[in-house]
C-alpha cells in the first residue's frame, strides 16, 4: 500500500472531451458551423469503434482535450495540515483561462515549483499521460514536471509508477477486473461518490457551454480523491485513528468554507457524505 506522506501533497483530478482539433486535423473535419464540434467529437468515437451500445467509447487520451483541473492540496508545516482547493480554470466564464493551453502551463508550472506527491485514481493511465501528451501536443516547457533524477532516491520522479511521488489508488485496491470504479470504492466507504452526474456527461455539458458544472463535478472527484487517500494511508498505518479523523474534519471544513465563499454546490456534497456515513454506521 502506501509507503511514505510527502509535506507537500496533491490529490487531483482531471476532465477531459474529445478534442475536436484532433479530428479537424487527424480527419479533416470543418470545424465551421453550430454544430461542427458535436460532428467532430462523433468522428473521433466513430474512429475508435463506436457502436450503437457504446456510442462513445474511450478514447487514447491525445486525441482529447483538458478542460478542468481540480485538486486538494495538502502541506504540513510546523505539524499543521492544511488544506486548499485548486480548481483549473478558476473563473469557468472567461475564455481564456479555460483555454488548454493556460491550465496546462498553470498547472505545470505549479507542479515544477512545489513538487508535490501526486495522487490520483486510475492517474498512471490517464491523468498523467494526458498531462504529458498534452503538453508535448502544445510545446509547452515541462516545468520540472518533466524532470527525472538519476536515481530514484535523488530526487522526484513523476514517471515510475513505483515512484513515491506518483501514487495511483486504483491498483493498491484491486487488479484488472476487480479493480472497483471511484465510485464504488468512495460510497462503500462512507465517501461520496459520483454526486449527480458522472464524467460521460461532461463532453455535453461542454457542447452545452455550462463549462461551471464541468468544474463542480471535478471538484467533487478531487475532495473524493483525497478522502479515498486518507482512508488508505489510514490503513496503511500512515494516518493513526485521529490524525485520519482529523484529516476528514480539515476537508469537511474545507468543503464549508467553500461553500461559504459562494460555492453552493459543495452543499450537496455535504448532504451526499452525511447520508452515506448514516448508512456506513447501519451496515
Amino acid at each position: 500500500m502506501l509507503k511514505t506522506i510527502e509535506p507537500c501533497l496533491f490529490s487531483f483530478d482531471l476532465e477531459w472531451v474529445p478534442d475536436p482539433a484532433s479530428a479537424e486535423i487527424l480527419h479533416g473535419v470543418n470545424l465551421e458551423g453550430p454544430q461542427s464540434f458535436e460532428s467532430a467529437m462523433r468522428c473521433l468515437w466513430r474512429d475508435a469503434g463506436a457502436t450503437e451500445e457504446q456510442p462513445q467509447p474511450y478514447l487514447k487520451t491525445v486525441l482529447c482535450r483538458i478542460v478542468s483541473v481540480a485538486g486538494v492540496f495538502r502541506e504540513v508545516s510546523m505539524g499543521d495540515v492544511n488544506l486548499k482547493l485548486v480548481s483549473l480554470p478558476s473563473d469557468p466564464n472567461d475564455p481564456e483561462k479555460r483555454n488548454e493551453r493556460v491550465i496546462l502551463h498553470a498547472l505545470l508550472k505549479s507542479i515544477g515549483a512545489r513538487k508535490p506527491q501526486l495522487v490520483g485514481y486510475n492517474s498512471h493511465n490517464a491523468d498523467v499521460p494526458i498531462i504529458v501528451q498534452r503538453s508535448i501536443a502544445h510545446g509547452l516547457f515541462g516545468e520540472g514536471m518533466g524532470e527525472r533524477p538519476n536515481k530514484p532516491w535523488e530526487g522526484v520522479d513523476y514517471f515510475s509508477t513505483s515512484s513515491d511521488f506518483n501514487i495511483d489508488l486504483a491498483p493498491m485496491v484491486g487488479r484488472y477486473a476487480q479493480t472497483p470504479k471511484l465510485h464504488e470504492i468512495a460510497s462503500l466507504s462512507g465517501i461520496p461518490g459520483k454526486v449527480d452526474t458522472d464524467g460521460g456527461n461532461v463532453p455535453n455539458l461542454w457542447l452545452q457551454g455550462n463549462y461551471k458544472a464541468i468544474v463542480d463535478y471535478n471538484e467533487f472527484d478531487a475532495l473524493t480523491t483525497h478522502l479515498l487517500w486518507a482512508r488508505i494511508a489510514h490503513f496503511s498505518g500512515l494516518l493513526g485513528d485521529q490524525a485520519y479523523a482529523h484529516e476528514q474534519k480539515l476537508v469537511r471544513n474545507l468543503a464549508i468554507q467553500e461553500s461559504e465563499k459562494g460555492k453552493k454546490h459543495f452543499e450537496r456534497y455535504l448532504e451526499e457524505w452525511d447520508r452515506l456515513k448514516k448508512l456506513i454506521e447501519n451496515r
